[in-house]
């Protein structure tokens, strides 16, 4: 039974700076005194509309080591703000209190992980622990051939270098940055082909990773073969908000591949994530395990990329599986090009051993429900404060509707930009745009982009408390939305942007 908590906005807590000029961490409910006051209100009051306490999701582990969270004042993130062009990518991580910047790469890794790590059988080719990596990937996957990259836009690169040739064309659900410059880089064209619904941020619709099939059928009919060198799906769509797919669409993508002679690619880097939503929004799955769920998209593909990185658990990683031997040796051509021995792939082999064992983990229904449950979580706490955000909600992040959020900005005033400065400048929270700067050269498509700020939240690494602050600083900046400033781009790279630009207020 879904329940819901007592509105934030009852006690209003204030990230940031407080009234009497102090940081977010000397707040007075944060004090013994101010807590115990807190408790006492939170006993007598009633909350508002009979709502009863949103109850966080129970952590499937325990803490064994901990890391001191970094806490710089208001005046120390101005400053750091200004340095960094209001670029949030220019921070230091020792300028983040809570960093939601992104969820690839930054997961807290198990102690079977680390077991694995001392483990290391560091050989240049045939490492043992390339054995295990293999074994792994193709025990999950089914695919025969498995070349490991240094992290996924490795293995991006090494699939459209291998496969894409100038004036083709490769079709998405919705191609993320990264997917999207390396089909650009090999001169390819990205199309982006979800269903009309992913464009709706405030549409219910369970599954707005779906490809729009008919699109599909019509683009790979007008084009033919010869100028489609693969499709591709990706689980979940990051792009359109952490939005899964169906396994019932991903069935009718691959019909229309194969009947028009395209290979289907998966791009497979939440695919656990993706499995548990089917599982628990599709009829008929209800049932099936992670794994089973899985191996059904798997057996579809002709292949597939993966950023470790995610729902592989690990800091560092990825690879490219595929069933076709002839390509298989082509991408080995290029892994010894740019990313080292088919073996090892540009990683250290002790980071092999610990992905074997985190794609493992990953499948865990326990911590999918603990991983799933925390988004679910901070978007309860923002949902009861009004606060607007993409819906429903995705697998590894909330997605603020930033159009809904600051609506008295224009588009050129950067509003996503704007709203990652202001989250940041009151609480040190670190978010993304993802918007008209990062897909503002988006493959082609009949849309804008949606104009978004991300909160992804790392595996394994932040508590329920946690949580709760970033929903107080979110919600002190929705409190006074109409004060916040548009930026200006002052510098802008050729590819990528939002990784290297630079900012200034309006």
């Amino acid at each position: 039974m879904k329940t819901r908590g007592p509105p934030l906005k009852r006690y209003r807590f204030t990230a940031g700076a407080t009234r009497s000029g102090r940081s977010a961490a000397a707040a007075p409910w944060q004090t013994v005194r101010g807590a115990r006051r807190h408790i006492r209100r939170a006993r007598v009051r009633r909350p508002l509309s009979g709502r009863s306490e949103r109850l966080a999701p129970f952590e499937p582990f325990k803490t064994k080591v901990v890391e001191r969270i970094p806490n710089p004042s208001r005046e120390e993130r101005e400053r750091a703000l200004a340095r960094a062009g209001f670029n949030l990518f220019n921070l230091r991580s020792d300028e983040v209190r809570i960093d939601l910047l992104t969820d690839s790469g930054t997961s807290a890794m198990s102690d079977r992980q680390w077991s694995a790590l001392m483990l290391g059988d560091e050989s240049y080719a045939g490492s043992r622990n390339f054995a295990e990596f293999e074994s792994a990937v193709r025990s999950i996957t089914g695919f025969p051939h498995v070349i490991p990259a240094h992290q996924g836009r490795g293995a991006e690169h090494l699939l459209c270098a291998t496969l894409v040739r100038p004036g083709q064309v490769v079709p998405n659900n919705m191609h993320f940055d990264t997917t999207q410059a390396h089909v650009a880089h090999a001169g390819g064209t990205p199309v982006n082909l979800p269903v009309a619904e992913a464009y709706d941020p405030e549409s219910e619709y369970p599954f707005k990773g779906d490809v729009d099939v008919r699109k599909l059928d019509e683009l790979l009919a007008h084009e033919g073969p010869e100028r489609v060198p693969f499709a591709m799906v990706t689980i979940t769509n990051n792009t359109g908000g952490g939005q899964p797919v169906s396994l019932g669409n991903f069935r009718r993508v691959a019909d229309v591949c194969r009947a028009r002679g395209v290979p289907l690619y998966l791009d497979m880097c939440r695919w656990a994530e993706n499995a548990y939503f089917v599982r628990t929004r599709e009829a008929g799955m209800e049932h099936r395990s992670i794994g089973e769920i899985g191996r059904a998209f798997f057996d579809l593909a002709d292949g597939a990329t993966m950023s470790a990185k995610k729902d592989g658990l690990v800091n560092i990683g990825g690879f490219v599986a595929v069933r076709d031997a002839g390509v298989a040796e082509r991408l080995k051509e290029v892994d010894i090009l740019y990313e080292g021995f088919p073996t090892y792939g540009g990683l250290a082999r002790r980071d092999l051993a610990a992905v074997a064992v985190g794609l493992q983990e990953a499948m865990d229904l326990e911590y999918l429900e603990h991983r799933i449950g925390q988004v679910q979580f901070l978007a309860g706490l923002l949902e009861d404060a009004g606060v607007p955000y993409l819906r429903p909600v995705g697998g590894h992040a909330v997605y603020l509707d930033v159009t809904r959020f600051l609506p008295h900005l224009a588009a050129d005033a950067l509003p996503g930009q704007a709203l990652v400065v202001e989250l940041y400048r009151e609480g040190g929270v670190r978010s993304v745009e993802v918007g008209s700067i990062m897909f503002g050269t988006s493959g082609a498509t009949d849309h804008r982009p949606l104009e978004l700020v991300r909160l992804a939240i790392p595996r394994r690494v932040y508590s329920s408390a946690h949580l709760a602050y970033v929903a107080r600083t979110i919600i002190a900046v929705h409190e006074r939305r109409a004060s916040v400033r548009g930026v200006k781009m002052t510098h802008r790279p050729e590819r990528l942007p939002h990784f290297t630009a630079r900012f200034a207020p309006l």
